[in-house]
């Protein structure tokens, strides 16, 4: 039996979202620090996952900068974040053979941790589990997860034909995994929905 650690992972960016609360738009593309939240999200995803794609819909010609291959939902409506992690799995499947699990990364967190995606798979290991989340503050954060591609075909179910929707509601039949995270200065899956949000990232970034 391989060791699932030291197997590649493939990453998928959720970004697939109206962003309401901010007022519409891309939110990852606005500017914190300078530069666009994504640029910080990519930096740090990237060096922790083998082969990345980001779930957006519309123009991808948006993102063309990063050079990523764009994946629009699989599941029509703006089906939410579990339509990006279905996109994500199926997008694996067909073009990164070699593996067998999916992290996913919210683009609205400038903050996330550099050591998310061992720590993820470390909780796997050790509780014997399907399938991991983070957690900070005592709140569970289930886009920040990994998801073994094996269940795609029955994401794919729940979603199509039962109408799932919630994260919740589908990681619920399965054995889920908690990796917790400390708060330092600041939480480390902090997002910037709103206006506001942006506005307290730019304080906690400049150590305000």
């Amino acid at each position: 039996m391989t060791d699932p650690i030291a197997d590649p992972i493939a990453g998928v960016l959720l970004a697939g979202g109206l962003s309401r609360r901010m007022g519409g738009g891309d939110k990852n593309l606005r500017l914190l620090g300078g530069r666009p939240i994504l640029d910080r999200i990519v930096d740090v995803v990237r060096p922790q996952i083998g082969p990345l794609v980001l779930n957006a819909n519309g123009d991808p010609a948006r993102f063309a900068a990063y050079g990523l291959p764009v994946a629009p939902d699989v599941v029509e409506g703006y089906a939410g974040p579990l339509a990006g992690v279905l996109t994500g799995m199926e997008w694996a499947r067909a073009n990164a053979p070699d593996c067998q699990w999916l992290a996913s990364f919210a683009t609205d967190a400038p903050f996330l941790p550099s050591d998310l995606v061992a720590r993820l798979m470390q909780a796997v290991v050790a509780e014997g589990a399907d399938l991991a989340c983070a957690r900070s503050g005592g709140q569970d954060h289930p886009v920040f997860g990994l998801w073994p591609l094996r269940l795609a075909d029955d994401l794919r179910r729940a979603m199509v034909e039962e109408g799932v929707r919630k994260v919740d509601a589908w990681t619920g039949r399965y054995r889920l995994a908690v990796a917790d995270f400390p708060i330092a200065h600041v939480d480390p899956f902090f997002n910037t929905n709103r206006p506001e949000d942006l506005a307290e990232a730019e304080r906690l970034l400049s150590g305000g």
